[in-house]
């Protein structure tokens, strides 16, 4: 046990420095030599009689050495605060026992102790353990540098520096290697040949950078740095943080050394003197010097390393295997059997999507992230819809979707093909559409041009597909998020409506029962807003922004637009006032009006838009009197822009016809 006198010394130290940060955030310590260093000491770690740092002895196996600073220093401005800048310098050497095998490496640390009393030794360097490598509650930040290249960590190269936060699997790597200013290129380096090594490594708090930058012993600082990473330390560190070095070894003896060290926070660490360093007991000659094990030796090594290489792989496959297993494993529910439907697999899904690669995104919603597959079974392609589960409506409306969707047959609704659970993932699968959304052709691919006739097409499919969804079916479906963006493209351009994650139904005369608001910026209908009353009017409202959105070739808001011009219902009906309301028809539409631009069609869409998204609920059409005009069975009263509030449609009949309003009503703000 530690002696009364030595904590004694001890707290006094503290004090003492804990006065000096206090005072401000610069402080320092140099170590040329360990003699006079009380430093804080574990495992196998000491300090021989001419001051060299031992961290791990030859011969020791599966062995752990630490060795700290004794006062944690404070390295962030306050609790909330940003990581202060630091730098470090020191000199090491390792040395394996056989030149042939390689053994464990060491690292430095910033760690919240200074003894890590559950780490393990050999692959883990004396840092983690097996439930505790990867764990964010680590605190713990180190430049590791390994002689053993362990898969299970993704390491690069046998011999490799990497920078690790809370981890193994090194945020930053790169092999052994110094960059030489007389050649400019980087040279390899041999850690573990029994020379010393120079080694700074420096923290930039403002920009987040941490350079470690290697060079041989005697050799000045290389300009160009062997790592630079963006680590943000003040988020991984404690207030108080101590700094050190962290050894192990496995079955293969090894042996880490330090010979100085300098430390400074919000300043450059103080340069050792080379010359007054300890010296190591194996010099790098007599390593060179020294015979490799021949004769009844080298049998039992090779024995040995095979075994430890059989251990080692079997670890691999076991981690594999179970790696698998969790990457494809699945969830099943007891609603499945109630909506039923097909369920793929999730690796079926996880092979068509090239494990849901970047490259073959289609687009993200408001609810995921959807990719364009092929099944490897049939070779069809598909469009792979992954549910974000973050949201806490996730489940809802993936039940949604699956319960609707899964029973709806439209040829203008988007087909779902099926579904598949895993842990954490929701997957719904629709047949690919092959121009994808349609307010990717209007707005981000202008030059395409669709004709008047394509989007006249357009909008009579997808109001054939609300009508169905309101009037068609066993239930009543109210979509609540019709627009541009979920309306999908087949290969002949024929529109289909998708997405139905916040869609709901109810029987035909009940309610929907839902009270909220759900939907797009622009196309809500202000009674959701003000009563949180969703109807099949409310989706009306939604299809006559559509329609204009359609016409126009404008999306509903535009903030950096004029102020006229913000609103696109707005902007229309201030057309029409002015009786003008052409203006407001897509320029790419005018400029084709050689083609199958119908003017009087044009008119008759923009004043219908106008009309289904009226302000005044009652005086909206319904979907079935939307589909008659359309088709040309029936047509729009003789109406102006000031008295459009007024207009109610009738039930059943050829015509529209015009009813009183309250004048209160009529406030609608246009």
């Amino acid at each position: 046990m530690e002696s009364v006198a030595g904590l004694l010394a001890r707290v006094v130290l503290l004090l003492i420095l804990l006065s000096k940060q206090a005072a401000g955030s610069d402080y320092g310590f140099v170590y040329n030599g360990f003699q006079a260093a009380n430093l804080s000491l574990s495992g196998t770690a000491r300090v021989s009689s001419n001051g060299l740092l031992q961290l791990i002895d030859q011969m020791e196996k599966y062995k752990i050495a630490h060795a700290f600073h004794p006062i944690p220093l404070r390295l962030k401005n306050s609790p909330h605060g940003g990581a202060l800048s630091f730098s470090t310098c020191f000199v090491f050497a390792m040395v394996d026992e056989f030149l042939d095998l390689y053994g464990q490496g060491f690292a430095f640390v910033l760690s919240p102790s200074d003894d890590l009393p559950h780490a393990l030794p050999a692959q883990y360097l004396g840092l983690f353990n097996v439930t505790s490598v990867g764990d964010e509650s680590n605190h713990l930040i180190a430049v590791e540098f390994d002689t053993f290249q362990n898969p299970q960590f993704g390491d690069i190269a046998g011999t490799h520096v990497g920078i690790d936060v809370n981890d193994l699997r090194s945020v930053s790597a790169s092999p052994a290697s110094y960059f030489s200013d007389m050649t400019r290129e980087f040279q390899s380096v041999r850690l573990a040949g029994g020379e010393p090594f120079q080694l700074w490594i420096d923290y930039d708090g403002a920009g987040a950078r941490l350079d470690v930058t290697l060079s041989p012993f005697g050799l000045p600082k290389p300009s160009v740095p062997l790592l630079s990473s963006v680590v943000n330390v003040s988020k991984v560190i404690l207030d108080h943080t101590y700094v050190g070095f962290s050894a192990s070894t496995g079955l293969v003896p090894a042996s880490s050394y330090v010979l100085g060290w300098s430390f400074a926070v919000d300043g450059q660490a103080q340069a050792l003197n080379l010359s007054q360093l300890p010296s190591l007991p194996i010099t790098a000659e007599l390593i060179r010097k020294r015979p490799k094990f021949g004769g009844v030796g080298l049998p039992i090594i090779i024995a040995v390393a095979l075994i430890f290489l059989l251990i080692t792989i079997g670890g691999v496959v076991v981690f594999l295997v179970r790696r698998n297993w969790f990457r494809y494993a699945e969830v099943v529910e007891d609603w499945e059997a109630e909506y039923g439907g097909h369920r793929f697999e999730y690796k079926e899904l996880f092979l068509a999507t090239k494990g849901f690669k970047p490259s073959e995104l289609l687009g993200v919603g408001g609810f995921g992230r959807v990719y364009k597959g092929t099944l490897p079974t049939s070779g069809a392609d598909v469009a792979v819809k992954k549910v974000r589960q973050e949201s806490s409506q996730g489940l809802r409306e993936f039940v949604a979707e699956v319960a609707s969707v899964g029973r709806l047959r439209h040829r203008n609704i988007v087909k779902l093909l099926g579904y598949c659970r895993r842990r954490g993932e929701l997957l719904l699968v629709y047949e690919h559409m092959r121009h994808a959304s349609l307010d990717k052709l209007l707005f981000d691919q202008p030059r395409s041009r669709l004709s008047w006739g394509q989007r006249f097409r357009i909008i009579k499919g997808v109001a054939a597909a609300v009508f169905y969804l309101h009037e068609g079916w066993e239930q009543v479906v109210i979509h609540r998020d019709i627009k541009a963006s979920n309306v999908l493209l087949d290969a002949e351009f024929n529109g289909r409506l998708g997405d139905f994650g916040l869609s709901r139904m109810y029987d035909h005369g009940g309610h929907p029962g839902t009270t909220r608001v759900a939907g797009t910026l622009g196309y809500i209908a202000p009674e959701l807003v003000t009563a949180r009353k969703a109807s099949t009017g409310t989706d009306v409202f939604a299809f006559g922004v559509f329609l204009l959105e359609v016409a126009c070739g404008r999306r509903p808001i535009q903030p950096k637009a004029e102020p006229a011009k913000v609103a696109l219902v707005e902007w229309v009906l201030q057309c029409w006032r002015r009786g003008a309301i052409l203006e407001a028809v897509d320029p790419n539409l005018q400029q084709l009006q050689g083609g199958d631009y119908v003017a009087e069609e044009v008119e008759m869409v923009l004043k219908l838009g106008l009309l289904c998204s009226n302000l005044v609920p009652m005086a909206r059409p319904t979907m079935r009197q939307v589909m008659r005009i359309l088709d040309g069975d029936a047509t729009l009263p003789v109406l102006s822009a000031n008295d459009i509030g007024e207009v109610v449609m009738a039930e059943p009949g050829p015509t529209l016809e015009r009813v009183s309003v309250p004048e209160s009503v009529l406030s609608t703000g246009r």
